[in-house]
């Protein structure tokens, strides 16, 4: 059996409102990714550069799903034939990437690989650019507490909890409930609930390291 892999996805490009970086999915995944790593003896094999979203979903630049693939593929392969990885934890903290987890069992089949996808953190994390995220964010040092208020103009920062975007709302259910839950309760930064959430991701994907590393022995 070789060594275990933790790759992290997120997106680079991708409005979070007035108090989040664009690159907010892959710093947090990075971070959840990084921190199990060093707690399970894995190895962290970094983040991709590419990222998928949904149809309707217009919140910044962001790749086909086909090149997406692709890269997810060569870097995969790289960690098996040049890292001896043979098992590997993809850790994702972007929504849309979600879609991939479809394809991990082709994956597997073709690279003669073991493979875990972890969505904890997106599962956790709540409304988009949301008190979750926002909270996140703070625990780890990327969210500008002072601009809550900016990024509460939901008619300047649509993309915040899906408010000002019509049509994702129409489209997708959860996307108006992820809305309505912020037009309800509004938002708040939280560094206690931002650490919990992120311990919560952590130990899961620790758990997942654990569990792929039993497999077959």
């Amino acid at each position: 059996m070789g060594e275990v892999g933790i790759l992290a996805l997120g997106s680079h490009q991708e409005k979070h409102g007035a108090a989040l970086p664009p690159d907010t999915d892959a710093r947090l995944a990075s971070h959840v990714a990084q921190e199990a790593a060093q707690r399970a003896g894995a190895r962290f094999l970094g983040v991709l550069s590419s990222s998928y979203e949904l149809p309707e979903i217009d919140t910044g630049e962001h790749q086909t799903l086909d090149q997406v693939k692709d890269e997810l593929r060569r870097a995969l392969l790289y960690a098996k034939q040049e890292l001896g990885i043979d098992r590997v934890v993809i850790v994702n903290g972007h929504g849309g990437n979600g879609v991939l987890r479809e394809w991990i069992p082709i994956l597997e089949e073709e690279l003669g690989m073991r493979l875990h996808f972890n969505n904890t953190i997106i599962d956790l994390e709540g409304p988009h650019a949301g008190t979750g995220e926002l909270s996140m964010g703070a625990a780890i040092g990327i969210t500008d507490e002072s601009r809550l208020v900016e990024h509460s103009d939901f008619s300047k920062y649509p993309e915040v909890a899906f408010i000002g975007l019509k049509s994702v709302r129409e489209k997708y259910r959860w996307a108006e409930e992820q809305a309505r839950e912020v037009e309800r309760l509004g938002l708040r930064i939280d560094r206690y609930l931002g650490e919990k959430l992120l311990e919560c991701a952590i130990v899961d994907v620790v758990n997942d390291v654990r569990e792929i590393s039993r497999e077959d022995d």
